[in-house]
């Protein structure tokens, strides 16, 4: 199985922690190829950059699609996930998206941690998208935006902790969902300090991915309502520029 490992942002440091993290999950034989963004933001954190990351991802994906089995959009907010599961005949997971839906196997009330306020409304829009609102507890974060994204899994890990045990002691948490990618790993981690089950979302993206694959081949996909009707597209990478004209 070949799985597409599709990080939005252009920073490949974090593509490459997460890659190694879908590669300690998978099972035997999966093939993880790593793509990172070679335009854009080093890390999306707002609605208007995943715009830009969103289209990014699909470029991508239209790049590598041929031989894949599956694609995980490795961004927190799922950049082009609605767009690309139109567009493109293989199953497409959002590292967002399959946390929560995961969490949600896993008890009845979910909570967000991550750390930065910036992402909040954003991430409250990925639980919306999920269809989760009426199960979600809400979003932790600290006071402040870190300033060092690179070493935010040990300068704020007493305060993640902190905070994932006040989702569950005050929010009624059943389930806690790391959310951003700095956090990819962090998880297995500090389960043994927080009073519930902690969601890695790039552990449960993969799962999920290698799952869809099974239960939905390929074939299936060509004869979808959903999917776009073929067009002329000017000015695109020739690989989308195809995808848009098969529709």
């Amino acid at each position: 199985m070949r799985l597409l490992l599709v990080n939005p942002n252009m920073t490949g440091a974090m593509t490459d922690r997460m890659a190694g993290i879908a590669r300690d999950v998978a099972s035997p034989g999966t093939e993880i190829v790593p793509l990172t963004a070679g335009r854009g933001f080093p890390y999306i954190a707002s609605r208007a950059e995943a715009q830009i990351g969103g289209a990014l991802a699909c470029e991508m994906i239209a790049d590598h699609a041929e031989g894949a089995d599956a694609a995980i959009i490795a961004a927190f907010g799922d950049p082009g996930l609605a767009g690309a599961r139109e567009l493109f005949d293989l199953p497409v997971v959002g590292m967002a998206e399959a946390a929560l839906v995961s969490a949600a196997m896993l008890g009845e009330r979910i909570s967000i941690v991550t750390f930065s306020p910036v992402m909040r409304r954003w991430y409250l829009d990925s639980v919306r998208d999920a269809g989760l609102s009426a199960r979600f507890a809400g979003v932790r974060t600290p006071d402040g935006h870190a300033p060092d994204l690179s070493n935010v899994q040990q300068s704020l890990r007493e305060d993640l902790i902190r905070l994932c045990n006040r989702a569950v002691r005050e929010d009624g948490a059943d389930v806690v969902v790391l959310g951003g990618a700095p956090l990819a790993g962090l998880a297995p981690e500090i389960r043994g300090e927080v009073e519930a089950p902690v969601v890695d979302p790039i552990s449960a993206a993969t799962l999920q991915a290698q799952a869809l694959a099974v239960l939905a081949p390929q074939a299936g996909f060509a004869g979808r309502a959903s999917k776009p009707l073929p067009k002329t597209a000017t000015g695109l990478p020739p690989a989308l520029t195809r995808q848009f004209a098969c529709g």
